[in-house]
């Protein structure tokens, strides 16, 4: 599980230039961004934040999210 204080400072890479990049904790396996929904896959409690990564699931509703991720 992610500490609230790791998810306070999380922003996504994509995103965090011109918005805010704020993300939201899915299952606590994945990291949603709010202004273009990457989705970053969190494996054994550490966030995936590559750009490359996080784009794969941009098309993916996060109800069809793998639980838990695999990459």
């Amino acid at each position: 599980m992610l500490k609230k204080e790791l998810l306070d400072i999380l922003r996504c890479p994509v995103c965090v230039k011109e918005n805010k990049g704020n993300l939201i904790n899915y299952k606590d396996s994945w990291l949603i961004c709010e202004d273009c929904q990457r989705k970053y896959p969190v494996v054994e409690d550490i966030p995936v934040m590559l750009i490359e990564e996080g784009s794969k699931w941009i098309q993916t509703d996060p109800e069809n999210l793998q639980i838990p991720p695999e990459i």
